[in-house]
């Protein structure tokens, strides 16, 4: 199981390359987020001019050029917000927050040690921890992709007959490519999403998704790709 098969690093995340190999296991990109902050040089300027007074931001924070900030939003870093994106009201970014370009945090939207690649969309009512979404993944209002086991134990991955330690303890979601979460899902600890993939509104979800793969009230079935 590699990265590559569920998404690849954008262009606009160049910089980051050394960091996020394809041939690795996409879960290995979750560890190496602050790592990749760390190589940053320190903003220029703490809090940079014409922000709005109700954005606070503490540590550092990079905002690319065309960032679309609300009136009130706390960005705590290190965090790296890429062009384009538009962060919106009551968004809550954690720190080890790594955003591609164009993509979308939504209001009252909690963001922790996450990698979204670019055209992401997390609209609303979101919480986005210890996680990669794949280029233009897209997630459901009230979508929650949970993090942590509840005995506290590491994440297995369970994958073609294969059990993969990862060795995390919080590990929330893998999502290739274009996948789709339905409104008020849950993602349990460690579910890999394929590329296309579909998980139905309010299922909890666990386990791995195949690509072009619906899940749907505890069953999957198969279906043809978008054509472009």
């Amino acid at each position: 199981m590699q990265a590559q098969s569920f998404f690849h690093l954008p262009r606009s995340l160049g910089s980051f390359a050394s960091f996020f190999p394809a041939e690795v296991p996409p879960w290995a990109w979750i560890s190496a987020i602050k790592e990749a902050l760390a190589s940053l040089p320190p903003p220029a300027v703490a809090r940079p001019a014409g922000l709005p007074p109700g954005v606070h931001i503490e540590g550092p924070v990079h905002l690319a050029p065309g960032v679309r900030l609300p009136a009130t939003a706390t960005l705590i870093g290190p965090a790296w917000i890429g062009a384009g994106t538009e962060i919106r009201p009551g968004a809550y970014i954690r720190g080890g927050v790594i955003v591609g370009e164009g993509c979308v945090l939504g209001n009252a939207c909690e963001f922790k040690n996450c990698l979204l690649l670019d055209g992401v969309q997390v609209p609303h009512f979101s919480y986005v921890g210890d996680s990669v979404l794949g280029n233009r993944a897209h997630l459901g209002a009230g979508v929650v992709l949970s993090n942590l086991r509840l005995d506290r134990k590491p994440i297995v991955v369970h994958a073609d007959g294969v059990a993969y330690e990862t060795g995390l303890r919080k590990f929330g979601a893998i999502l290739g490519d274009d996948a789709e979460v339905g409104c008020n899902a849950v993602l349990n600890p460690g579910s890999i999403l394929g590329k296309r993939s579909l998980v139905m509104p309010t299922l909890a979800f666990s386990g791995t998704l195949p690509a072009n793969t619906l899940a749907k009230v505890r069953t999957a079935v198969s279906f043809l790709p978008r054509r472009d």
